[in-house]
């Protein structure tokens, strides 16, 4: 069996650096199912594409399968992402706003917002007002019940286009010109980073395990 080391990682990822078209199109399906509410975590998506963005941008490190192959563009990937992002929480907004009193009766809405999950959606907008738009995309987890809230309670277009709008621009091209500026000294200490990413989702997984045992115990007192 082959170890998924380091080697293996990179290889993995410069496989992708000289498909231009392939890399957007994975960003924009995995960006909507993110926005979705899906498991597949938005920063991973743009983490791994900043790195695909740094392997083209070093064809001496990682060279091209045939010379004058088209690499990842960078600027392009920064506004691929951030249309991707943005559209699709605006296309969440619009299914709030429009079948929004359908899908909270839902079972795929209610486990989003299980626990206390839409309590926090109500009293931030209660709090915040429209300004709780931008806060759910900095809120995984709640980025897709919070933006179905913005439509269908009514939080106006134009005030959830410039928040979000503002919120994913602040926060989506700059993650993957980070990465792909920097890529040399995160691949560098990959070692440290693949620590903390696999504590992290050992933390997460344990997170989602009690919370899965509390509610099925609440959920049988029922």
């Amino acid at each position: 069996m082959m170890e998924f080391n380091e080697v293996s990682l990179l290889a993995f990822f410069s496989q992708y650096a000289y498909q231009p078209a392939m890399v957007y199109g994975f960003i924009i399906i995995f960006m909507f199912a993110s926005s979705f509410g899906l498991p597949i975590p938005e920063e991973i998506t743009l983490i791994s594409a900043g790195l695909v963005a740094f392997m083209a941008k070093n064809p001496n490190l990682y060279p091209p399968p045939y010379p004058g192959a088209e690499g990842v563009n960078t600027i392009t990937l920064c506004v691929v992402s951030f249309l991707a992002v943005f559209c699709s929480d605006t296309l969440v907004y619009f299914i709030g706003k429009y079948f929004g009193s359908r899908i909270i009766k839902m079972k795929f809405f209610q486990k989003q917002v299980a626990g206390n999950g839409f309590t926090r959606i109500n009293n931030w907008f209660q709090k915040y007002g429209g300004w709780a738009c931008g806060i759910f995309r900095f809120t995984p987890g709640l980025r897709f019940p919070g933006h179905l809230s913005c439509g269908f309670l009514g939080i106006p277009l134009w005030k959830f286009v410039l928040i979000d709008g503002l919120a994913a621009l602040l926060s989506v091209p700059t993650q993957v010109y980070f990465v792909s500026t920097y890529g040399k000294e995160i691949l560098e200490n990959l070692n440290r980073f693949k620590f903390y990413l696999i504590s992290i989702l050992a933390v997460l997984f344990v997170i989602w395990l009690i919370r899965r045992v509390y509610l099925k115990n609440i959920k049988k007192a029922a």
